[in-house]
């Protein structure tokens, strides 16, 4: 593991784009753009993660139906390759790297240095938490507003209540007034069974988790094992795949200030080679955020068992991984992972970092 944040900050935006370390938080960035009225078109919910962290796996979001990932993003990158070369890249120049690099686990090289496209910002946000009671019901609004775009930003969250689990679809529309969201338009054709609704500046909107962080430290579950999963689901497997498993799942699982992520992203819009999801129209992003107990290794050893079975679950059913787990993965799991993407990315190795130097964490052996 690298620590880019001692990298010297140089962050400078150029019309709609912004050049900036690798070690750059999200945070930083939004508070270099945002002065000009520009922000990037995807962020994570957790802005303190660092550009190039993200990068390597991909980066994805509430926005990404709208835009792709993050690394969709990237126009230019510095890159320092395993034999020490110091490399700019491009879709235009050294190609080859820049595709490798991108969601490429670090396995490449080093980024140094990013270019990042930006969207003009809005300066509100307009946030409706919309609550469903069956999951059939909840799946079908969020593949209506993935497919039309009504809405800036989508998530889902299954929570657990008595006896059972409700489920609610996070959905976002951005405006500067005296512009305003037509809620009905936005609303009216869902089928949901309560909402709430609340309207905030963008950026607390983006910077959503700085307080719920804070109250994780002060409680002490920040600093707890987080056996986290990630996994993307085919269109057609999502709703047994899901109902199964929550069938499945006791209800300490997700430990008291875990959560369960499950919201659709467009396939169309993912542009990065190395970026791996089923095929079809939609792909299911299903998160099981679950908190470990520092006191219970056996019980944090069965969470990351759980991991595993349901990771070849849903490979079985044409599921793919989205590669920031805690999970462990041989070489052949990396191979199917990448599937018709691997010949390039093992030619890029051997091209720019031969051997098993960068990023030896991820088991993929050359």
């Amino acid at each position: 593991m690298l620590d880019m944040t001692a990298l010297p900050p140089r962050r400078v935006v150029t019309g709609d784009l912004v050049s900036v370390d690798a070690g750059a938080r999200w945070r930083e960035v939004l508070e270099t753009t945002l002065p000009h009225g520009l922000a990037p078109p995807v962020l994570t919910d957790y802005l303190e993660l660092t550009v190039a962290g993200t990068l390597v796996v991909g980066g994805i979001g509430g926005a990404t139906h709208q835009h792709g990932t993050q690394t969709d993003g990237v126009v230019e990158l510095e890159v320092v390759t395993g034999i020490g070369e110091v490399l700019t890249c491009s879709r235009d120049t050294n190609s080859d790297l820049f595709d490798a690099v991108l969601a490429g686990l670090g396995q490449c090289g080093v980024i140094t240095r990013v270019t990042l496209r930006l969207t003009p910002a809005p300066s509100r946000a307009r946030r409706w938490k919309l609550y469903y009671d069956t999951l059939p019901a909840f799946l079908a609004d969020q593949r209506a507003v993935v497919r039309d775009g009504r809405f800036d930003y989508v998530e889902g969250q299954l929570i657990p209540v008595e006896g059972g689990w409700r489920y609610m679809l996070e959905a976002v529309a951005y405006h500067t007034p005296p512009a305003e969201p037509d809620e009905s338009a936005l609303l009216d054709s869902l089928d949901f069974d309560e909402s709430e609704d609340e309207d905030t500046t963008y950026f607390d909107f983006l910077n959503r988790m700085a307080d719920g962080e804070a109250a994780l430290r002060a409680l002490g579950s920040w600093f707890r094992p987080h056996p986290w999963l990630n996994v993307f689901l085919t269109d057609d497997t999502v709703e047994r795949f899901v109902a199964e498993t929550l069938a499945a799942t006791g209800e300490p699982e997700p430990g008291a200030t875990g959560l369960i992520l499950l919201y659709p992203v467009r396939n169309d819009r993912l542009k990065t080679a190395l970026f791996s999801v089923p095929p079809g129209e939609l792909s299911w992003l299903f998160s099981p955020l679950r908190v470990g107990l520092p006191e219970d290794p056996l019980h944090n050893a069965r969470l990351l068992e759980l991991n595993v079975d349901l990771y070849w679950k849903a490979r079985d059913l044409g599921g793919k991984v989205y590669p920031s787990n805690a999970l462990p993965m041989s070489t052949e799991d990396w191979r199917a992972h990448f599937g018709d993407a691997w010949p390039k990315l093992a030619d890029a190795k051997a091209r720019y970092a031969p051997g098993n130097l960068l990023n030896p964490g991820q088991r993929l052996h050359w």
